[in-house]
């Protein structure tokens, strides 16, 4: 159990039976008076954003979630498929759920999978991945209106500015969390 006391940014509760993060924080003292909690919190499964005021007497529960490595197998229509590792139960996300991670899902891709009540909620990458260039245009020597970059197509259709060396065909290793370029993979 928290108090409002224990609220934080980054805290995940129970309110309504689903779960919640605190996304945003403010604690207010009137003149007289109990303290005041005003935070914004987000839905973990629908995604939508609240706001709500506690007083310094609220309890909370604790989101009762869970984190499993997972892999990734297939997608099919708007579903993104994953099999748990150690009972090789599958379970699947939606593209919702997977958010900008489906951008960098390669079969057999290990990730955490987060679960509550044994629902698949959510998906933490690794922080990079190699991915192969399925279409690169050739870089014109002197192109100064695009600098000293170009886009690629990655296998996963997921397209990005690289360093004109790129070339279709190489394997390039991409951070999940900015979806940038970082390095061609020898």
């Amino acid at each position: 159990m928290y108090n409002a006391s224990d609220l934080r940014k980054g805290l995940k509760i129970l309110i309504d039976k689903e779960p919640y993060v605190v996304v945003d924080f403010q604690f207010s003292k009137p003149g007289k008076g109990q303290a005041l909690y005003r935070c914004k919190l987000k839905n973990m499964i629908s995604g939508i954003q609240i706001d709500r005021t506690y007083r310094s007497v609220d309890t909370f529960e604790s989101a009762n979630l869970e984190q499993r490595k997972m892999q990734y197998l297939y997608n099919q229509d708007d579903l993104f498929y994953f099999m748990d590792v150690q009972t090789y139960d599958q379970v699947f996300l939606t593209a919702a759920q997977a958010g900008e991670a489906k951008n960098f899902l390669i079969d057999n891709l290990e990730a955490d999978v987060l679960l509550f009540d044994n629902r698949p909620i959510g998906i933490t990458l690794p922080n990079f991945v190699d991915l192969k260039v399925v279409k690169a245009d050739p870089w014109a020597k002197g192109d100064s209106v695009a600098g000293d970059s170009k886009p690629v197509t990655l296998e996963t259709g997921y397209t990005l500015r690289v360093p004109p060396f790129v070339e279709e065909g190489n394997k390039i290793t991409v951070d999940t969390r900015t979806g940038e370029y970082v390095t061609r993979v020898k």
